[in-house]
Parts: structure tokens; sequence; C-alpha cells
């Protein structure tokens, strides 16, 4: 049995409720190892309010990832330089979901003349941005619902080439 390539396509306003379940599974399945269940509780509740968390999906370019037909998996990318969230929901780790959107997104980023692409990772994902080329600039600690979390801000230089027509 051979596994589908994931599909991209952008989000819409009814994507909301399952983006917010895809976030809550993806912090609180995949996080454990590097942040307390507390802090994945916080974080998760950023998206308890599910017209909040789509109305910030709805203002940021967000792209959708679908193996089967099925969302698996989300991007968003705000203003021009700046990958604000991808998220994968665990069942579909390991399957080229969470490259797709990164590959996606510098390519757009790239198309509107982005040099430097920009992305607060959490500690969960550094290693897989620093594997696509992204340099760790600093090191931040943020409160989010009353629990301070670790990140890292990344960065890496685009080439200014897009890729018309995606993936192949």
């Amino acid at each position: 049995m051979s596994r589908s390539a994931p599909a991209l396509r952008p989000y819409l306003p009814d994507d909301a409720p399952l983006l917010a379940a895809i976030f809550a599974a993806s912090i609180m399945d995949l996080t454990g190892d590097d942040y307390s269940e507390a802090q994945q509780e916080a974080w998760a509740m950023a998206a308890d309010d599910e017209a909040a968390f789509g109305k910030k999906l709805a203002g940021q370019l967000t792209l959708i990832a679908t193996v089967q037909g099925a969302p698996v998996g989300f991007a968003s990318l705000k203003g021009a330089d700046l990958i604000d969230m991808l998220y994968v929901h665990p069942s579909a780790v390991g399957q080229g979901v969470g490259s797709a959107l990164c590959d996606a997104l510098e390519k757009i980023a790239s198309a509107r003349g982005t040099k430097t692409l920009k992305v607060d990772a959490s500690d969960t994902a550094l290693e897989f941005f620093r594997k696509r080329g992204y340099v760790a600039q600093q090191r931040n600690s943020v409160t989010i619902n009353d629990e301070w979390l670790a990140n890292t801000t990344m960065q890496k230089q685009l080439d200014g080439v897009a890729t018309p027509g995606g993936h192949a």
C-alpha cells in the first residue's frame, strides 16, 4: 500500500473547527518531551475560541494539507516573512505534510520578494526547521495563558527563485 502525497489547498472559513482540533492534537500529542502538561494546555487553549482562531487563520495566508481529501495539517504565513503556524496532526507525522506546507510557504514568500523567512520554532520543531536550512537567531520566552513557554527565532535566506506549479 502506498501513501498519498499531501495535496494543498487554501483555507476556508468552515475549516476552523477541524484546524483547531489539529492544532490541539499536535500540541498535546507531539510536544510532551519538551513542554509540561500545563504548558501544553495553555498553548492549546489558543484554539478554544474557534471563531477567533478562524479569524486569525483567515487574516493570514493559510494553506491546508490534505491526504486523500482529509485535512491533516496547516500552515500560515503572516505578512511576507513569518511562518506563524505550522501544525500537523499526529497521525500524519512522517508523511511529508510539514515539508509540503513549508515548501509552499517558502515559495510564496520568495515569489513575494522576501529575502529572509523567519519562524518562532517550538523546541519540538527546532530540528525540522534546522534540517530545512533555518538558523537559530535567538531564544525567547513567551507567556501564553499564564504559562511561560520557550521558542527559538530562526531564519532562512531564500534564493529568490520561485518554482511555479508547486510539488512534483
